[in-house]
């Protein structure tokens, strides 16, 4: 199996802990995701806090209208510094999410690393550089967006 990386950088202009605050907070996903993904979580969230071993369920309908159950398992939580989601079942034949946050000069730098493999082999290695690769980095792409709008410079 092929293992592809994708990996985004982002800077807000808001404190460590309003970042922590606000990404490591599991139901805040859906308002950073595109509308058209579909995506619900079916699991009772509670609290709302984080914790090593939270088990998630999700719907997404990523293509063609087909909606899909994905569960992650959130593997590691450091305080305020990284969180890593890794998928148990869903779409993937491997996802590792690791989301790192950094205080640095007038804000927070935070970096998405996602490495993951597509069911299929070499069917899933094309359907990787036609679609998946591009898919990802647009969904990326929109949380940027979207935590920029949220999180505007002062």
């Amino acid at each position: 199996m092929k293992i592809y990386t994708l990996t985004k950088k982002q800077f807000l202009p808001i404190t460590l802990d309003e970042a922590w605050a606000f990404f490591s907070t599991p139901i805040n996903l859906k308002k950073i995701t595109p509308e058209y993904m579909g995506f619900n979580i079916l699991t009772d969230l509670g609290d709302g806090k984080m914790y090593p071993g939270q088990i998630i369920h999700y719907i997404v309908t990523p293509v063609l209208g087909i909606p899909m159950r994905w569960t992650t398992e959130i593997t590691h939580v450091i305080d305020r510094k990284y969180f890593v989601d890794e998928q148990r079942f869903g779409p993937y034949s491997f996802w590792h999410h690791q989301h790192w946050f950094r205080e640095v000069d007038g804000g927070v730098e935070m970096t998405d690393i996602v490495n993951y493999g597509i069911p299929m082999g070499f069917l899933g290695q094309i359907a990787n550089t036609i679609f998946v690769q591009s898919k990802l980095q647009e969904i990326f792409d929109y949380r940027e967006k979207v935590t920029n709008e949220m999180f505007p410079a002062k």
